[in-house]
């Protein structure tokens, strides 16, 4: 196998096709070197590094209805719309435990990215850097941290966010660390295009301290775009293999129906499925 990197995109509970996507991945014993990924991509990509083949699964449907996963009671009492301290700390310690054994032993490089919230950048966290195992639990929370839906993360002398906001599909992170070949995984339909977000006077108020938080949401729709058109340009030069869900969507950001995520989590496997035999030729 090539030395090529896999590049998760986030998407709230879209991830599930990732997830599923994954999941195929693993059953086949398809591990890549290096993967990187930010907000739900990141979590479902810290279980395929874990080997931890049905926990994406798992996280994403069996806890529902649970009052702490995700309800409007959250956001009265913490200001957060999924309960973090659930999702990042009960969740991976104790209901559904992440294997941090086997994230240590993992020969690939996993990495973490997250925006930055003074600066406006991207500020990545590698699995190499011999951080403690636990560590992990909090960058990803950083990593998954959108505004209005959950608090910022201090972590590392830094007040972090959600890594979609700066880097949304970090594709060229991936390419700058020195991946020619890159499999792409999106969690919107191959003709999206973002639109621009407009938050108004309340956001700029809200996050006032944090203007590079501001910048970097203002502009997130052009870096988006911007990243999709380098992907079909780098696509069909054959250096990157992009795999993204082919019926339209029916899964929001925030989505509370079971159906509908078994859906998206089946439609991952079966296309992961079909593009396996392509993928195993790109990737000799």
């Amino acid at each position: 196998m090539v030395q090529a990197g896999l590049v998760l995109e986030g998407g709230g509970s879209r991830g599930v096709f990732t997830a599923g996507v994954l999941k195929y991945l693993m059953d086949e014993d398809i591990y890549l070197p290096y993967v990187i990924g930010v907000s739900a991509g990141a979590c479902s990509g810290s279980s395929y590094i874990s080997r931890q083949k049905d926990r994406n699964r798992a996280v994403n449907m069996d806890f529902l209805d649970h009052a702490e996963y995700l309800s409007f009671r959250n956001y009265v009492k913490k200001r957060e719309l999924f309960g973090m301290d659930f999702l990042f700390e009960r969740l991976p310690n104790e209901l559904v435990p992440y294997d941090f054994d086997a994230y240590s032993q993992a020969e690939e490089e996993f990495v973490v990215g997250t925006t930055d919230c003074m600066t406006g950048e991207s500020v990545y966290y590698k699995k190499s850097e011999n951080r403690d195992p636990k560590d992990l639990l909090t960058i990803l929370r950083a990593s998954s941290s959108l505004p209005f839906v959950a608090p910022v993360v201090p972590f590392d002398g830094r007040i972090l966010m959600d890594g979609g906001i700066s880097d949304p599909i970090p594709i060229k992170q991936s390419v700058k660390e020195g991946n020619a070949k890159n499999v792409v995984v999106l969690t919107q339909n191959r003709d999206y295009i973002k639109k621009p977000q407009s938050f108004g006077w309340y956001f700029r108020k809200k996050y006032r301290t944090y203007p590079g938080l501001i910048n970097a949401v203002a502009k997130r729709h052009h870096v988006y775009n911007e990243t999709l058109q380098y992907i079909r340009e780098e696509e069909k030069k054959g250096n990157i293999f992009v795999i993204s869900p082919i019926e339209k969507l029916e899964v929001g950001r925030v989505e509370r129906s079971r159906e509908k995520l078994m859906h998206l989590y089946e439609q991952g496997q079966s296309e992961a499925k079909q593009l396996v035999p392509a993928l195993k030729e790109f990737l000799k």
